[in-house]
C-alpha cells in the first residue's frame, strides 16, 4: 500500500509572535494561548496533551494524557504511577509535553522534569473524579496484558462490589505529576513556512532567556 502525501500543503496566515508581545515568563504566555484556546469553539479538549518520555526498553514514547492543572510551578497531570509511562518517568524523569491546536495554528513544546505530587493533592484530585473513574483507576493494570475485554469487565464488577456503600479512596498506584519547565517553545504559523518560534530557556538565577528561532 502507498499514498503520497507531497501535495498536502496549508498556508498558515492566522496570527504573528513578536518578542515585542511575549512576556518575561512563559507561564504567562501559555496561559494566554490557553485561555484563547479554551474559548474559541474551534478546538476540542484544549487540555489534551502529548506526553512523552524514554521507555525501560530505550525507545522514546508518546501518548494524549489531558493536562489537570497548571501553575507558575509547571504543569500537573494524572496517572497509574505502575503503567508504562509510570515506570518510564521513575527510571527518567525527564518528558516532553506538547500541545497542538490546529484551528489556531499553534503548538507548544515543554521539556521539563516529572515529580511525584504530594499525596494530598492527589488525594484532592481523586476524591472529585466520578465514581466510575475512581472505580477505573482500581479495576485497570493500565498497560498490563490482558486476556479480554470481559476480564477488564470483570475486574470493574469487583471493585463495583468492593465498596459498594463505601468511600472510594485512592489506590496509592495512583496519583500525580508536576512537570516542572525547563524549556518551553512556542510556535505560531506563518506563510511560506517561516513560522514563528519563540523560546525560553530556565536559567540558573530562574530567570527565562528568551530566544527565536528559525522555522
Amino acid at each position: 500500500m502507498s499514498k503520497d502525501l507531497s501535495n498536502y500543503r496549508k498556508s498558515y496566515e492566522k496570527q504573528e509572535l513578536l518578542e515585542s508581545i511575549c512576556p518575561e515568563n512563559p507561564i504567562e504566555l501559555f496561559q494566554t494561548w490557553f485561555i484563547k484556546a479554551d474559548t474559541s469553539n474551534m478546538v476540542d479538549e484544549s487540555n489534551a496533551m502529548t506526553v512523552s518520555s524514554i521507555g525501560l526498553d530505550g525507545f522514546p514514547k508518546s501518548r494524549v494524557v489531558l493536562l489537570k492543572k497548571f501553575t507558575w510551578e509547571g504543569f500537573i497531570f494524572y496517572t497509574n504511577y505502575n503503567s508504562e509511562k509510570g515506570k518510564a518517568i521513575a527510571a527518567n524523569n525527564n518528558i516532553c509535553l506538547s500541545f497542538f491546536w490546529p484551528a489556531l495554528e499553534q503548538q507548544i513544546i515543554i521539556k521539563g522534569n516529572a515529580e511525584l505530587l504530594a499525596e494530598n493533592l492527589s488525594d484532592g484530585y481523586f476524591e472529585s473524579r466520578p465514581d466510575g473513574s475512581k472505580l477505573g483507576a482500581w479495576a485497570s493494570n493500565q498497560s498490563e496484558v490482558v486476556a479480554s475485554r470481559e476480564e477488564l469487565d470483570g475486574n470493574l464488577k469487583t471493585f463495583e462490589n468492593q465498596f459498594k456503600g463505601k468511600e472510594i479512596i485512592r489506590p496509592k498506584h495512583w496519583g500525580g505529576y508536576l512537570v516542572k519547565p525547563i524549556s518551553i517553545e512556542f510556535w505560531q504559523g506563518r506563510p511560506n513556512r517561516m513560522h514563528d518560534r519563540i523560546r525560553y530557556t530556565l536559567e540558573e538565577d530562574f530567570s527565562w532567556k528568551k530566544e527565536r528561532l528559525a522555522p
